[in-house]
């Protein structure tokens, strides 16, 4: 991993203490950094140049890409960008870590990155003559005794476990949740496997009349990705569920898949637009009669799914369209749409958008006869419908000291 060489310079990289540079020298770094990380921490231990709260501010602009990685961790891409003084150098870095990791080591792991992409412009500033430079001995001698030999095979599992009550005066709700996953990542090659059981009780009190339903659900799913190319992918899918919200005895579907990315997939960090489609069988058998009459069926049903996303100084863009049907019957179908835009205007303002529409005509699960009460109440069992929207909107102004790098937690 890119962890290592990161911190230990082994590899030839460079730790090394700044002296704070003054007001007055002529190419002071003026660093804005955006990232889905500790800023305060990165402001307290780079404390050698100038933080902005604003990008036009800044003569270096830093944006800190994140995605899941195959060992559990999250994969950190580093993009440096000068302006102004330091117009057309631009650095980039890498940093990954594991789920065995720390929230602390992490964020050090993090610090030293941004160092190590710092000092190409720190070279160039009035502070490179107060540079001193500092070969990390003793982690490369780490780094040549490991053995990489891994035991597990690039295996990840994860177990866990949630219980919640909530009480008051008429109102009773229980839940519980256990499951465990399974995940095996490397460049050909994804395999994943989840299993959970989860049940959800309520009870609800009204005009001394005690209503009380239950929810409950078990699943197992499983997938085998193999990447084709750069931009091409194949797998299949697989799964089983009991779920008496959505009246499922059984269900039981396969499914392969193929994707297509317009990007290469090493850009998936900065910008994509993902084609994906899916034919498959599904087996219901239902816990009560459906409003179709139906106490089993085995159907074909297929999806295309367009996602897009991009990353950049100026905000982000999300924005995903699902389309479904049954192969037998193409009325029954549904169209899903979501978007999620972040934009920034203008010094310190930031405006969010989101929103959602489902279009649904596929229902085909959908008990016979009338919901009961309890159910209506506690919303323990899935209601007819024929679509769901929403939509939010924020905006955000951040004002005052543009150049305060000092960090102080006190009451």
């Amino acid at each position: 991993m890119s962890i290592h060489p990161l911190r230990t310079l082994l590899l030839g990289f460079v730790f090394f203490h700044c002296v704070p540079v003054a007001l007055g020298q002529s190419k002071p770094i003026k660093m804005f950094l955006e990232c889905n990380c500790e800023k305060n921490y990165i402001r307290q231990e780079i404390d050698f140049i100038s933080h902005v709260r604003d990008q036009d501010l800044a003569n270096v602009q830093l944006n800190i890409y994140d995605i899941a990685n195959g060992s559990g961790g999250r994969t950190y891409k580093l993009d440096f960008v000068g302006k102004d003084v330091y117009d057309g150098v631009l650095l980039k870095r890498e940093y990954d870590t594991n789920a065995n990791m720390t929230p602390d080591e992490v964020r050090k792991g993090l610090a030293v990155a941004i160092k190590s992409g710092l000092l190409r412009y720190l070279v160039d500033s009035d502070l490179g003559e107060n540079i001193t430079y500092q070969i990390n001995r003793d982690g490369q001698a780490k780094l040549q005794d490991i053995d990489f030999d891994d035991p597990w095979n690039n295996w990840i599992f994860e177990v866990y476990g949630a219980a919640e009550l909530e009480k008051e005066a008429s109102r009773r709700n229980f839940e519980y949740e256990v499951g465990f996953e399974t995940d095996r990542v490397t460049e050909k090659w994804r395999i994943r496997g989840d299993f959970e059981m989860s049940q959800a009780t309520s009870n609800f009190v009204r005009d001394e009349e005690e209503f009380s339903s239950s929810r409950e659900r078990y699943y197992g799913f499983g997938s085998v990705v193999r990447s084709l190319s750069d931009h091409w992918s194949a797998g299949i899918f697989a799964g089983a569920d009991y779920n008496t919200f959505n009246n499922l005895d059984v269900a039981l579907n396969l499914t392969p898949a193929v994707e297509y990315n317009i990007f290469p997939y090493r850009e998936v960090l900065r910008r994509e637009i993902v084609f994906a489609y899916k034919i498959g069988y599904l087996h219901n058998d239902y816990i009560e009669t459906t409003i179709f009459g139906k106490d089993r069926e085995s159907l074909f049903n297929h999806s295309l799914d367009i996602q897009v996303r991009y990353r950049q100084p100026w905000g982000n863009l999300y924005s995903r369209l699902r389309a479904s049907s049954f192969l037998n019957d193409f009325s029954k179908n549904r169209t899903q749409l979501f978007g999620r835009l972040s934009i920034r205007i203008i010094k310190g303002l930031a405006v969010r958008f989101s929103g959602r529409v489902e279009y649904i005509q596929d229902q085909i699960n959908l008990p016979a006869g009338d919901a009961s009460l309890e159910d209506l109440l506690l919303q323990q069992k899935q209601i007819a419908t024929d679509f769901e929207l929403g939509f939010s909107v924020g905006l955000s102004y951040t004002f005052g000291s543009a150049f305060n790098n000092i960090i102080n937690t006190r009451l």
